[in-house]
């Protein structure tokens, strides 16, 4: 089986993701059971991110869309947007 290459966010400024997390799934973000998002680029990497940037996205039938998120140089969490 192939590995599944991580996403090196000390290289890349930026990552595109395809999301589709429905509500009572995003809710464990807020009863303290899931702080972290694995999701995959759309280049196929694995991609893991705080759960709470989502936050704005929220809508009552969860999170859907294409959203990109960008890194500053040390890799840390910039910003993210809906595309």
């Amino acid at each position: 089986m192939a590995k599944i290459p991580e996403f090196n966010f000390s290289k890349a400024k930026q990552v595109v993701v395809d999301l589709n997390i429905p509500e009572d799934e995003y809710l464990r973000v807020y009863r303290g059971s899931a702080r972290t998002v694995l999701a995959y680029s759309i280049d196929g990497r694995r991609v893991s991110f705080p759960a709470n940037i989502l936050q704005p996205f929220i809508t009552r039938t969860g999170i859907r869309g294409r959203f990109r998120i960008r890194f500053d140089e040390q890799g840390r969490f910039s910003s993210i947007e809906k595309l």
